[in-house]
């Protein structure tokens, strides 16, 4: 027999859409000759629909929409993956469709509270196992977080599968796909199943969603490996009640996935939000850039719009830069500049500020005349404003409020300094687009006179690497030490995250890629006594 594997790109809350786009698949995967087609997890409202599963509505019309999906549902079955309301229960369920029928459901046994994971909140855990027949051979189902404990795979095994069934919807972060594969290969190795994994793939909001759908046989063997972030009907046949070998699709660098996750997220986020393109201030600097070209990589140089702004502390060569980046992407580029406006807040500010000596003030209104303007144009034109800034300021505070932060999607905000670097040089390595002078320059703010970062950072090899540590990994400052940092470096550090949480907060949601970012996975008191010991 021929099974097919829907890697789709679902929309959250969009029911008559996802469930066109299941009949879809759904009539493609029969043409070519499959009986069974599984989607992913929550394929008929998408993942995650969060506090919208407090709502008795959801459900009612997740319900409508199921059982209109199962009458048209013809010469063959389809596994969909749904919220479902039981005796006044709330489950992520997933419901076998033949026929015009739904004839089994199942619900999810272990139910994920970590992370951005908080299905706790919402579900209840099911407890029994769901096993149907098709052509000789005993199917189960599972649902993502069921493959990554044992209970749910044995229960199956000891119900007589054969083939377990995963639905997915899995997030993206760097290292994810090794760890999936991992986990499934110790069900295996308990079980003797061979299985069958459907991860979605898309963005919402801050997460992003890989695809990278395979097949597992009784041994562990890898059979199948479907298209990394983006959509595609996977075919897998089963003969004798064994996996056959099939497509493998290779797995990309770790360059090649962040920089297609990043893409991704935003082509996402801009496009199922319906906004006509984005706007971004273009410094001359590396941040900018490369959020430049991941903006035109996704969304098309059409949709795509560039402001440098200079202030009396720009340079020359960020102004011939930005300009020679434009022009090599095609992006429409202005220039405003504001000097004027700068002059005439110090005027109205000179009372206010006598005898007092310049310092950051004068910086930060820098940065939010530069807010304004863009925020400005995006009122006007309906654009959305991509921020610039990256993980490591974010970390430490190194960003206005109000100015540099402000906008409606922060393109790199979990991607480290260090990363950003990588990036771009693997983007030029596809085709140069990014100045060689932008990636070679030391970074700055331009906000005073030979301004650049390290005058109140430390090297940004020191502080990611120490960042890593703190924020994902949860290390001790003397484990941080131990690991070869200069406690100055690491307690420095380690307070500017402390003292900046109010800025986090305040901040645009962004693409995650890495196993801890600053967004669903970052809950830290902005009011708070306790500082980390030695």
């Amino acid at each position: 027999m021929k099974l097919a594997v829907a890697q789709i790109n679902c929309t959250l809350g969009d029911l008559a859409g996802n469930a066109a786009r299941i009949l879809d698949y759904a009539a493609r995967a029969r043409l070519q000759g499959a009986t069974l087609l599984l989607t992913p997890e929550l394929s008929l409202c998408g993942y995650p629909p969060e506090d919208l599963l407090l709502r008795d509505g959801f459900y009612r019309a997740c319900d409508r929409a199921l059982h209109a999906l199962a009458q048209q549902v013809q010469g063959i079955t389809v596994v969909v993956g749904h919220p479902h309301e039981s005796r006044g229960k709330h489950y992520n369920a997933a419901s076998v469709l033949r026929d015009g029928k739904v004839i089994a459901t199942y619900h999810k046994h272990a139910l994920p509270n970590y992370s951005v994971f908080d299905e706790e909140r919402y579900f209840t855990s099911g407890v029994a196992p769901c096993v149907f027949e098709m052509e000789g051979i005993k199917f189960a189902l599972g649902i993502c977080a069921d493959i990554w404990q044992e209970h749910a795979a044995q229960h199956a095994h000891e119900a007589g599968a054969q083939v377990l069934l995963v639905l997915n919807a899995s997030p993206y972060h760097l290292g994810k796909q090794l760890s999936r594969h991992e986990a499934i290969r110790d069900r295996i190795g308990e079980t003797g199943l061979a299985v069958v994994y459907a991860n979605m793939v898309g963005g919402q909001d801050e997460l992003v969603f890989d695809g990278s759908s395979f097949a597992m046989d009784t041994e562990g063997k890898l059979t199948h490996q479907f298209a990394h972030f983006e959509e595609e009907l996977g075919m897998v046949e089963i003969r004798d009640g064994k996996i056959l070998v099939g497509e493998i699709v290779a797995a990309p660098q770790h360059e090649e996935s962040i920089y297609h996750a990043l893409c991704l997220g935003v082509k996402d986020y801009i496009g199922k939000n319906r906004f006509p393109g984005v706007l971004l201030g273009l410094s001359g600097g590396i941040d900018s850039a490369l959020t430049l070209v991941v903006a035109v990589d996704a969304l098309g140089a059409d949709r795509v719009r560039a402001v440098m702004m200079p202030s009396p502390y720009t340079a020359q060569i960020s102004l011939d830069d930005a300009q020679e980046m434009a022009s090599i992407l095609g992006v429409r580029y202005d220039v405003l500049d504001i000097k004027p406006a700068f002059d005439a807040y110090l005027a109205t500010l000179s009372k206010q500020f006598e005898g007092m000596a310049p310092d950051a003030t004068e910086e930060n209104i820098q940065a939010r005349i530069r807010g304004n303007l863009l925020m400005a144009l995006s009122n006007k034109t309906g654009s959305l404003v991509l921020t610039t800034g990256n993980k490591s300021e974010m970390t430490v505070g190194y960003c206005t409020l109000y100015g540099d932060m402000a906008g409606g999607f922060a393109v790199l905000k979990d991607v480290s300094k260090t990363w950003v670097y990588r990036l771009a040089h693997y983007r030029n390595g596809l085709g140069r687009v990014i100045p060689e002078r932008i990636i070679t320059r030391p970074p700055s703010a331009e906000l005073k006179p030979d301004q650049t970062d390290q005058d109140s950072l430390p090297p940004y090899d020191v502080l990611d690497g120490i960042m890593a540590c703190y924020v994902e990994s949860n290390l001790t400052i003397a484990e941080i030490v131990a690991r070869g940092y200069a406690e100055s470096d690491v307690r420095r550090v380690v307070k500017l995250i402390r003292i900046n949480e109010y800025k986090r907060r305040q901040a645009p949601v962004g693409v995650r890629i890495t196993d801890r970012g600053f967004g669903k996975d970052w809950r830290y008191p902005i009011t708070v006594r306790y500082q980390d010991g030695f």
